[in-house]
C-alpha cells in the first residue's frame, strides 16, 4: 500500500512538472514592476535587480540555452527541418523553443518508467508490460509537437490565404484608382488589423528599409511560411509589374481563382461531413435493428 502510494504521489509530480515545461507560468505584477524599474534604472541594474526577476530570468536562461544546443546540434548534422521552420514561421514561435518541448515531453516520460515498473510488479504484470509502455509513451511523446504543429499551421494558412485574396482585390482596387504598384501594395495592407496583414504589411516595410522590390519581400514572405499563392504573386508582379492594366486584370483573376478553389474545397468538406453523418445514422439503425432481432433470435436458438 505505502509503494502504491508513493508511485501515485511521484505519478502526480511528474504530470505537475509536465505540466509547467508545457505552460510556464506568467511573470507576476512584482516581477514585471521590477524589470521596469530595472530599464529605467540601467547604471545600478546589477545591484538592485530582485530575487524573483533573477529565478525567472534563469529559468527563461536553462530553456534558451537548452533550445540553442538543440539547434545547433541539428544544423551540426545537416537537418533543416524546413517544413518545421515554416510551420513555425506562420505561428510566429521559435525553433529553439520547440525542439525544448519536443524532447522534453519524451523525456519525462522516460523518468515515469521506473514508477510504472513498480506499479506493474504490485499488479503481478511482468516487467516488460510496463517498460514498453514507457517506451511506448516516449515515443508517442516525441511525434505529438509535430503533429499540433502541423494542424495548427494548417489552420493557420488556410486562414492566410483568404487574407490573400481579399489583399489581391485590395490591390487591384488601388491600382483602379490610379495608384503605382508599391503604393497599392502597402495601401492594401494598411486596411486591416489582422494578424496575416500584419505581416504583409511587415514585410513591405522591410522591402522599403533594405532597398528591395515589394514583389520580392512578398515571395520571401511566401518562402517562409509556405504560401505558394505570395510565391506565385511575387512571380507574376515581378513580370508585370510596369503596366498596370496587366497588373490589375492579372490579380482580378488570380483572386477570383482563389475564391473558386476554396469555395470548392468548402463544398468538397460538407460532401465529406454529409456522407460522415449518413453512415453514423446507418450504423445506428444496423444497431437498432440487432437489438430488435436478438430475442427472437435467442429464443429460436434456445429452442
Amino acid at each position: 500500500m505505502t509503494a502504491a502510494l508513493l508511485a501515485g504521489v511521484a505519478f502526480g509530480a511528474g504530470l505537475f512538472v509536465l505540466f509547467r515545461a508545457l505552460f510556464p507560468a506568467r511573470p507576476g505584477l512584482a516581477a514585471s514592476l521590477a524589470a521596469f524599474d530595472a530599464a529605467n534604472r540601467r547604471r545600478d541594474q546589477d545591484a538592485r535587480v530582485s530575487l524573483t526577476s533573477t529565478t525567472q530570468k534563469n529559468n527563461v536562461g536553462l530553456r534558451a540555452d537548452l533550445g540553442a544546443a538543440l539547434a545547433r546540434f541539428y544544423e551540426a548534422r545537416g537537418w533543416q527541418q524546413r517544413n518545421v521552420r515554416a510551420d513555425l514561421a506562420i505561428l510566429d514561435k521559435s525553433f529553439e523553443a520547440f525542439l525544448v518541448t519536443k524532447f522534453l515531453l519524451p523525456a519525462v516520460a522516460l523518468l515515469f518508467t521506473p514508477f510504472l515498473a513498480v506499479l506493474g510488479t504490485l499488479l503481478g504484470l511482468p516487467l516488460a508490460i510496463p517498460l514498453w509502455l514507457g517506451i511506448l509513451f516516449a515515443a508517442l511523446f516525441f511525434v505529438l509537437p509535430d503533429m499540433q504543429l502541423r494542424q495548427e499551421a494548417g489552420q493557420r494558412r488556410k486562414d492566410f490565404r483568404h487574407v490573400v485574396g481579399a489583399f489581391l482585390d485590395l490591390v487591384a482596387m488601388n491600382l483602379a484608382g490610379g495608384r503605382g504598384v508599391p503604393e497599392a501594395l502597402m495601401m492594401a495592407s494598411q486596411i486591416g488589423d489582422g494578424w496575416a496583414l500584419r505581416r504583409i504589411r511587415e514585410a513591405l516595410a522591410n522591402a522599403r528599409i533594405t532597398g528591395h522590390t515589394p514583389w520580392q519581400a512578398l515571395g520571401v514572405l511566401g518562402d517562409d511560411v509556405d504560401i505558394a499563392e505570395l510565391r506565385d504573386l511575387s512571380a507574376a508582379l515581378a513580370l508585370v509589374a510596369d503596366d498596370g492594366a496587366k497588373v490589375r486584370q492579372s490579380l482580378s483573376a488570380r483572386a477570383a481563382s482563389m475564391r473558386s478553389r476554396q469555395l470548392s474545397d468548402l463544398e468538397g468538406k460538407a460532401g465529406e461531413r454529409s456522407q460522415s453523418m449518413l453512415v453514423a445514422q446507418l450504423l445506428f439503425c444496423a444497431a437498432f435493428m440487432i437489438f430488435l432481432a436478438y430475442p427472437a433470435v435467442v429464443r429460436v436458438l434456445g429452442s
